[in-house]
């Protein structure tokens, strides 16, 4: 694999035409160059295995595109929600409830089977995940209950940020993170 520096007005196009949590800039170029997709790559696509290339460098205006195990110069294990957020996904999600969803459809697709754990969480009175939305709209008025993408999952939304953090944090103790990467988890809401 090569490396390139590119400038960042050239970056955030990229990052703009990004598809899917983790598209490599290869695939993204490959795309809009409407070359033949690289069958590594193909192969590589699998939920599991989705790397998240576009890794910007805080220090430098210029951006190395690499194929580096970290995303915002967060250094984690190969199974690890770091490796499927784009930090520039994040910011383009309207509010809280969004990235909300986007973190949760991230530990949801590193997580699969455990995933699952979710449905333990909840309020004293409240459900906050199930797996469906009537389940959540029967258990308390105005859940606002959205699924959570790629999931068969639903979350309930009517919560302030404050909730939504813990709800994450919860999240990711029941995945396994220890206290530092559930910090950072928490952090990108």
């Amino acid at each position: 694999m090569k490396h390139i520096e590119i400038d960042e007005e050239l970056y955030q196009h990229l990052a703009s035409k990004t598809q899917y949590i983790g598209e490599s800039a290869s695939s993204i170029i490959r795309r809009l160059l409407s070359l033949p997709a690289d069958l590594s790559e193909q192969k590589a696509q699998t939920p599991k295995n989705i790397e998240s290339v576009l890794v910007q460098n805080s220090t430098d205006k210029s951006t190395p595109l690499t194929q580096n195990k970290q995303v915002a110069n967060v250094s984690c294990t190969a199974e690890s929600v770091f490796n499927y957020i784009n930090k520039e996904e994040l910011a383009t999600q309207r509010g809280v409830v969004g990235r909300f969803l986007l973190i949760l459809s991230a530990l949801h697709r590193v997580h699969g089977e455990q995933f699952s754990a979710v449905i333990e969480i909840r309020g004293r009175d409240r459900l906050y995940f199930a797996r469906s939305e009537s389940e959540l709209a029967e258990s308390g008025s105005s859940t606002k209950p959205r699924q959570i993408p790629e999931s068969s999952y639903w979350v309930m939304t009517n919560s302030n940020t404050t909730r939504k953090k813990m709800m994450i944090t919860e999240v990711a103790k029941a995945l396994g993170y220890q206290s530092v990467e559930i910090e950072k988890i928490r952090d990108l809401l």
